[in-house]
């Protein structure tokens, strides 16, 4: 089939990618040309695994191209999706304006019967809006003869994974109109989807309203999943409770699950965040109140500071002559993607105090070195500077007073730590994942600190029983060995 999808964004890019591999002539459109030119070479503007591989396969194999031109593009459409930004207003409600200029495009250049598919994150009512643009740029062109089917068919993908999720999906969801040009838009899209659904049917039909909110209720249950354990963590905190235990104990009953219920620093990137208070302001405009929903994102707030307080309880509000290592950056793990990641309201805050900081990213250095000279200031990257990136994982921890553990990148999970602990400072990890088991950290003679989970050592260091180690009144001329031996001693009294 002839394919357009408009957008050469995360979604667009994957959705491009993959409808090629299955087949189809696809072109890809998106209005910058530097990210155009970049992709006709075969390099890709975003770090996703396979995917680079994926466009030069498929480019080289002449089933995908990409242009500037969407009429250039439009020229024999089956299918146009629409994959385009929808950012966050500052009221929370999401942007249409990429959205809606599209569809006056497909509207200014439509040759025959097409289905338009909202692949974009979009609100209800969304494609009824979709429609009505395209119309007006039909009537204006004198085209009553030429109509569109504008369908809902909201994307799954999770950052890291998104090639195996577009390939082996879990379900597709698709709401067509019930009209004459709905039944043409299931069949086509059924033909489109058929790869897909060889061993067993993953469609899932629906009404269009339906499927846009779908996608909102889809992020919002997820989301609301990780606030319950941030929630559930800070009580285990309270209590001495260990939130892993608790998360296993929970997760083996099968109407639960183990999905989505690991305690860390908050969620973060372009999905949960900016859908959450896209599903409150919709439900606000309609004189509803998403409690819940409302509540969820208060937690995700909050949780974003959690190691913050944990590293003003133990060091104090005053951080200057401190330096602090922190590993990982982006929002998770096999992305290189900055948006509303925790590392950004942990540095942020840790700078603010006076602290120095060294981080390390195993891909996201360069949308990291963006991200934060956009909230702090490039300055704060110069010489001298209140932040720096080291080339490896280990050169991080040169002197540092803490090691915190933000994203859960397979190559921080067992590392050398007895490498670490000759060259920190202070052997104090803050794990803002729970990667690390708190026994064995101990046994390393580490005080150990996470989410919902600590050791001994981690327990006495917040207690202020190693308050003079900490401060490095007493026992900073030790060797790490008898350090470590005063420490263990210490928790033993």
């Amino acid at each position: 089939m002839n394919v357009v999808v408009v957008g050469a964004g995360y979604v667009g890019l994957v959705t491009a990618a993959c409808l090629a591999e299955s087949g189809n002539q696809v072109v890809c459109v998106d209005h910058d040309q530097a990210r155009v030119a970049l992709l006709l070479a075969g390099g890709v503007p975003i770090y996703e695994p396979g995917l680079e591989d994926m466009v030069q396969r498929n480019l080289q194999a002449g089933r995908l191209t990409f242009t500037q031109s969407i009429r250039e593009a439009m020229a024999h459409a089956d299918v146009v999706f629409i994959a385009v930004g929808t950012p966050p207003k500052e009221d929370g409600s999401a942007d249409l304006q990429h959205v809606l200029t599209v569809a006056r495009q497909i509207g200014q250049h439509l040759q025959a019967f097409a289905v338009v598919v909202n692949k974009s994150t979009v609100p209800v009512g969304t494609a009824a809006a979709v429609r009505s643009e395209i119309h007006a740029q039909l009537a204006i062109r004198g085209e009553r003869g030429l109509d569109v089917a504008v369908v809902s068919n909201p994307e799954f993908l999770k950052e890291g994974a998104a090639i195996d999720d577009f390939m082996r999906p879990d379900r597709i969801v698709i709401g067509v109109p019930d009209s004459a040009e709905g039944e043409r838009a299931r069949h086509l899209l059924t033909r489109l989807y058929m790869p897909f659904n060889r061993h067993h049917d993953r469609t899932v039909w629906m009404d269009v309203v339906s499927a846009e909110l779908t996608k909102y209720a889809a992020n919002a249950m997820l989301a609301t999943r990780i606030s319950f354990m941030n929630e559930m963590a800070l009580l285990a905190d309270g209590l001495g409770a260990d939130i892993d235990s608790v998360r296993r104990g929970i997760g083996a009953d099968q109407r639960i699950g183990h999905s989505f219920l690991y305690a860390g620093t908050g969620y973060g990137g372009s999905c949960f965040p900016k859908d959450t208070r896209a599903l409150v302001h919709a439900a606000a405009a309609r004189g509803a109140t998403m409690c819940v929903v409302e509540a969820v994102e208060k937690v995700n707030t909050a949780q974003k500071q959690a190691l913050v307080t944990t590293v003003r309880r133990v060091f104090g509000d005053k951080l200057a002559g401190r330096r602090f290592a922190i590993w990982g950056l982006a929002f998770k793990p096999n992305t290189d993607d900055m948006r509303e990641a925790p590392s950004r309201t942990v540095i942020g805050a840790l700078v603010q105090m006076g602290a120095q900081v060294v981080a390390f990213d195993p891909v996201a250095q360069h949308t990291a070195h963006a991200a934060l000279a956009d909230d702090l200031g490039p300055a704060v990257f110069a010489p001298g500077g209140a932040v720096q990136l080291a080339d490896n994982a280990m050169d991080a921890l040169d002197g540092v007073d803490a090691l915190l553990l933000l994203t859960e990148w397979k190559c921080f999970q067992n590392p050398d730590f007895l490498g670490m602990g000759g060259r920190m400072r202070r052997k104090v990890v803050f794990d803002g994942r729970n990667v690390y088991d708190p026994a064995v950290m101990q046994e390393l003679g580490f005080a150990y600190v996470g989410i919902g989970r600590r050791n001994e050592s981690g327990r006495a260091l917040l207690n202020k029983e190693l308050a003079h180690w900490v401060t490095g009144d007493a026992h900073h001329h030790l060797t790490a060995q008898a350090r470590n031996e005063a420490i263990a001693q210490m928790v033993a009294i």
